[in-house]
């Protein structure tokens, strides 16, 4: 730190001038993106030399001033983590819920991973796959139409539904906001008066998946995501995260467009 501090906090560390914005701060020290930072600090999450900060213009200087998220400090050049977590029904996509409803925070390790917070949003009533990290970089970049990242969910739906009800989906069907792009949709289980499809979707609208299947006449009555591009459920159980390896991180930066 000495030797840091010996250029002075108006120079550049690592290319980054200071004093800097807290936000800022965070979204280059790896913690959330800048707006996920500036949710952070709103929600008194955030803390400079143990005082909650929540005013969004606050600035800090890195060779003074400590910060720390959820009371773990924020080192500068930390790396960057990625979990996978099988979310369980009754439970929101939010990492703190004023109104005391129980949030994926209190199942994941927020207070070893400073910051982490969920790319994308699944329903509360919704299972499966949901992907959490340290960096804001990678979350935009999996989120981001551009890339077009593939998720796929397995509905079981009321009714069976018929070739060419499907058919629909594949070409794309008009919603309320817009028409959807081609989705590929296959029947994989039928039972009396419903069935499982399986479905992949590339966008990332509100409630997508049960809005197309209502749209063809089949209510979702249950929705899992098995798979947000090459990463998988697979055997991990409801309620469990864990961290993705070297090689499936990779894969993820890869899908994100990222080096």
């Amino acid at each position: 730190m000495s030797d840091i501090r010996d250029i002075g906090w108006e120079e550049r560390i690592e290319g980054h001038a200071f004093p800097m914005r807290l936000q800022k701060y965070l979204a280059r020290a790896g913690v959330a993106s800048r707006r996920g930072s500036e949710s952070l600090i709103t929600a008194g999450r955030v803390e400079v030399n143990g005082i909650v900060v929540t005013e969004l213009g606050s600035k800090v200087d890195p060779l003074e001033d400590e910060v720390a998220v959820d009371g773990v400090v924020v080192v500068w050049g930390s790396s960057h983590v990625v979990l996978a977590l099988n979310k369980p029904s009754g439970i929101i996509t939010t990492m703190k819920d004023y109104r005391g409803r129980r949030c994926v925070a209190d199942i994941m390790p927020c207070d070893e991973y400073p910051g982490l917070y969920p790319i994308g949003r699944l329903d509360k009533d919704t299972t499966g796959l949901l992907l959490f990290t340290t960096d804001g970089e990678l979350g935009n970049g999996l989120l981001h139409p551009s890339h077009h990242v593939t998720k796929v969910y397995h509905a079981t739906v009321t009714g069976i539904m018929t070739e060419a009800e499907a058919q629909q989906l594949r070409e794309g069907i008009l919603l309320e906001d817009g028409m959807t792009a081609p989705a590929e949709i296959s029947v994989i289980s039928k039972s009396r008066n419903r069935c499982v499809v399986e479905l992949a979707i590339h966008e990332g609208r509100k409630h997508q998946v049960k809005r197309m299947c209502k749209a063809v006449g089949h209510p979702v009555e249950h929705l899992d995501r098995v798979s947000f591009g090459p990463i998988e459920t697979g055997s991990l159980k409801q309620g469990v995260w864990r961290k993705l390896d070297d090689e499936e991180t990779a894969a993820l930066y890869r899908a994100a467009g990222l080096a």
